[in-house]
C-alpha cells in the first residue's frame, strides 16, 4: 500500500494519514500506556461520570447543577452512541490498534463526544482540570488508533453542541 493509487485521496485520505502519524507516536511505550489508560478511563463517560458525582458530593451548593451537567454528559455520549449505529462508519483498519473496543463502529467517536460534554458542562462550574483532560481523551483515541480525526471532531462537536443546549437546564432553569 505504499503506492500513491492504493491511498485514499481528498478527506478520507487526510483522515488516513493523521491516524497513522498518531498511532506512530504510540510506539512510545510511555505514550502508549497514557493512551490506554485514557481510553479505559472514558469508556461509556466513566471519567465524566464519576467527576460529576463528585463535584455533586464536593460542591454543595451546587450539587444540582453538578448532577445535571452529569445527566447532560451521559445524554451525550447515549446520543453519541445512537448516531454510531446509525452511521455504522467502520473503525480504521490500516494500523493496528492499541487497545480494544466494545463496538465496531467509529463515528462519532463516543469517547469525544462524552469528553466534550462534560468539558462544557462542568467547565461552566468552574473546573480547570476537565477541559485540558478532556482534550487528552479526545487525541488518545487517535493515538490508540481506534478513530478517525473526523470521528472525533464530530464526537466532539455533538458533546459541546448538547452540553451547550442544556446549559439553562443545568443552571437550574427549564431548558
Amino acid at each position: 500500500m505504499d503506492h500513491l493509487h492504493d491511498r485514499p485521496q481528498g478527506p478520507y485520505g487526510m483522515d488516513h494519514r493523521i491516524v497513522s502519524a498518531l498511532r506512530a507516536y504510540g510506539a512510545d511505550p510511555r505514550v502508549a500506556g497514557a493512551a490506554r489508560v485514557l481510553s479505559w478511563a472514558g469508556e461509556h463517560g466513566a471519567v465524566w461520570l464519576v467527576t460529576g458525582i463528585a463535584g455533586a458530593v464536593v460542591d454543595r451548593p451546587r450539587r444540582g447543577a453538578w448532577l445535571r451537567g452529569t445527566v447532560l454528559t451521559a445524554g451525550a455520549h447515549a446520543a453519541g452512541s445512537l448516531v454510531k449505529r446509525v452511521v455504522r462508519r467502520p473503525r480504521p483498519t490500516h494500523v493496528e490498534p492499541l487497545v480494544g473496543t466494545v463496538g465496531r463502529h467509529s463515528f462519532p467517536s463516543s469517547h469525544a463526544t462524552s469528553a466534550a460534554a462534560a468539558a462544557v458542562a462542568f467547565g461552566a462550574l468552574g473546573s480547570r482540570a476537565v477541559p485540558p483532560l478532556a482534550a487528552a481523551v479526545c487525541v488518545s483515541r487517535l493515538v490508540a488508533g481506534v478513530h478517525y480525526p473526523s470521528d472525533v471532531a464530530a464526537g466532539a462537536a455533538l458533546g459541546a453542541l448538547t452540553a451547550r443546549l442544556g446549559a439553562r437546564w443545568m443552571a437550574g432553569g427549564r431548558a
